[in-house]
């Protein structure tokens, strides 16, 4: 029998908020924001088992300005633990034990620091198992024309881990478009068109041109370099090869007039980039659109993908009939026409959206809002994973002082394995930017911050795990 219990009533606001004032998740048209019931979304069985930790791991992935807000949600935890503690060591009525409980506080903080920094990490580059789309139409295939491998100076994933992801996430097909170079992604298609291993999804080849703004160049075949060449040459090549040419995220304001790239002939524009955040500024976003409709430019989604950051969040639907029975070479000519004929009746952008929308003026409370959001989004499953999880939690607090090292002691191991966390990690960086020298440099970047940060933390953590373990504490009776 469940003493004390503290679980009924979080137990009950998140029914309430997950089956009464219930969110759904939906896939969107990025350009009429209207829900496209012709596609679901699937959420993975581990995701939902372990719903509490993956489930607000990947929300939070998927704010809207997530480089924002993840700070922000941190420093919130600190400041909760920090005034909690605070309270109980002005509780206790013992100076003694008093002093000791201050430096127990004292030689947390850098430890939950520690911890939340570690969090952070895992929230924006691992990935975990999201929720994915499920394509019901019939002649519609999803394509991201933008993405970056290994061998893109900021890139942090393999051209083979490039392509089961796209698998995982529904794409039928995808053009990788690493910066300034695009002779290692043509050899990795020439492996996949030699069926060396599944052809689905279909890999292109693309690059990302940086010149007076980013342009994706797709469709490729090695018979010219872009090295030193202009803007207009480029674009000029490119078409006499067959391929075509997207501006990229032109909402960073880094490039020239839109009405300079309408002028070199470019193909389209990116509506939509969530490399960086979920949504174009909405006035950019509305400035953008009528420009790309009077001129009848293709507005299409940026995936902008390098191996970290956001869940899958946005396709480009590509209506192609029979695409199917087409062979490779057809079905990427397919793709390469619309986007050549500037066809918008053929092409949607998705997006994922799993909240309401809000501005990026005033985040410092959106956690709060967030942490809701959540909660109405849940289904029946993930709300029982959730109050089966709570009780299990109830009953470990229940019978922590009988059976469970004390809370000082937790907070140092688990300060090790987050340590240990991010050492492994920034190991793993090294002999993968070693092995890929000259194409990322964000690996040795990430790998020297990661190296850094974890050693140092696990030397803090060693040292407090001899203080909490093993040095005997005086009575202070």
């Amino acid at each position: 029998m469940l003493k004390k219990s503290f679980v009924a009533i979080p137990i009950l606001v998140i029914a309430v908020l997950a089956l009464f004032f219930h969110f759904d998740i939906v896939i969107i048209d990025a350009l009429t924001l209207k829900t496209l019931p012709q596609y679901n979304i699937h959420i993975p069985v581990l995701r939902i088992v372990f719903e509490p930790i993956l489930g607000l791991l990947l929300y939070l992935n998927r704010a809207i300005y997530p480089l924002q807000e993840l700070p922000i949600t941190l420093l919130w935890i600190l400041l909760f633990y920090i005034c909690l503690s605070l309270f109980k060591i002005f509780k206790i009525a013992s100076t003694p034990y008093r002093r000791q409980t201050a430096l127990r506080f004292l030689g947390n903080l850098p430890m939950l620091i520690g911890i939340c920094f570690s969090v952070f990490v895992v929230i924006l580059f691992i990935r975990l198992p999201n929720n994915t789309i499920v394509n019901n139409t019939p002649d519609e295939i999803l394509v991201t024309s933008h993405a970056h491998t290994e061998f893109s100076h900021d890139g942090l994933i393999s051209q083979e881990k490039m392509w089961a992801w796209h698998k995982r996430n529904g794409f039928d097909a995808f053009f990788i478009t690493d910066h300034a170079n695009h002779k290692k992604t043509l050899e990795f298609v020439t492996q996949q068109r030699n069926k060396q291993f599944p052809i689905k999804p279909l890999i292109m080849v693309g690059q990302e041109h940086s010149g007076s703004n980013h342009m994706s160049l797709l469709g490729l075949n090695g018979k010219f370099e872009t090295k030193d060449k202009s803007d207009s040459l480029i674009v000029k090549l490119v078409h006499e090869h067959g391929g075509a040419v997207i501006v990229n995220h032109w909402f960073d304001g880094k490039g020239k007039d839109k009405e300079f790239y309408r002028d070199l002939g470019v193909d389209g524009f990116e509506i939509e980039n969530v490399g960086k955040e979920l949504y174009y500024d909405r006035a950019i976003f509305k400035d953008l659109k009528r420009f790309c409709e009077e001129n009848k430019l293709l507005m299409i989604g940026g995936l902008d993908f390098h191996g970290y950051g956001r869940a899958c969040g946005i396709w480009n639907a590509f209506q192609i009939p029979n695409w199917h029975e087409m062979d490779p070479h057809k079905k990427e000519k397919s793709i390469l026409e619309i986007i050549r004929n500037m066809d918008q009746s053929k092409v949607k952008v998705l997006m994922y959206q799993d909240r309401p929308f809000y501005s990026g003026e005033n985040l410092l409370f959106q956690p709060f809002i967030t942490l809701v959001n959540y909660f109405r989004t849940l289904n029946v499953w993930q709300v029982l994973s959730w109050a089966l999880w709570l009780v299990l939690f109830q009953l470990l607090w229940n019978y922590r002082r009988e059976h469970f090292i004390p809370m000082h002691k937790r907070m140092a191991l688990t300060g090790m394995l987050s340590a240990l966390f991010l050492v492994v990690l920034g190991l793993y960086y090294m002999v993968r930017g070693n092995s890929v020298k000259g194409y990322s440099k964000v690996f040795a970047e990430y790998s020297s911050l990661l190296l850094t940060i974890g050693s140092v933390f696990m030397v803090y953590t060693l040292v407090a795990i001899y203080f909490r373990f093993f040095r005997k504490v005086k009575n202070l009776n």
